[in-house]
């Protein structure tokens, strides 16, 4: 004999605004998330969408849903801890729901300077003794390696070959 209540969003005598307002507290406990991010959630617990706007719209008015705040701190973390540029990070802000005017907002934080010294560390940190850069198939080798490895993280094409030109030119200098 189980007498365990199901899930609130199993339970077809539960309160649909109820059941959304839990989900929405639950996602929010983790971490922060866009509005686009708690609506599909909602929208995969079958929560009906006029249900689902509401609530949102709630959680928005008490500012515990606020996506030009998750887009600056998005941008702020994954820049610093991702080495994220522009690039990339304008793209994972699409992806999360964020318009366009408040990413951009949020990626003004970044300017080209800080970019392109994260760029510059990201390549210095690849750099190691046993490398000999000064073999041209190498230094070509290498040069595809760190540009795609920059392309990756969203940074400018013409950028990327520049900044590695540059850290490979220092480090031929220093030895």
């Amino acid at each position: 004999m189980n007498n365990a209540r199901p899930a609130p969003e199993l339970d077809p005598d539960a309160n649909p605004a109820s059941v959304a307002r839990g989900i929405v507290l639950r996602q929010l406990t983790h971490s922060p998330k866009s509005r686009f991010q708690l609506s599909q959630k909602l929208a995969e617990r079958h929560i009906p969408e006029d249900v689902a706007e509401a609530v949102l719209d709630r959680f928005e008015t008490v500012n515990l849903i606020d996506d030009a705040e998750f887009a600056d701190m998005w941008v702020r973390s994954r820049s610093q801890h991702k080495s994220l540029a522009r690039g990339a990070l304008k793209r994972e802000l699409a992806e999360k729901g964020i318009d366009p005017e408040l990413a951009q907002h949020a990626l003004e934080q970044i300017d080209d300077d800080t970019e392109r010294q994260q760029a510059k560390e990201l390549v210095r940190k690849k750099l190691h003794g046993s490398i000999d850069l000064a073999e041209r198939s190498e230094r070509d080798k290498y040069t595809r390696r760190w540009v795609a490895m920059l392309a990756r993280k969203g940074f400018n094409p013409a950028v990327a070959f520049d900044v590695v030109g540059q850290v490979i030119d220092e480090h031929l200098l220093e030895e």
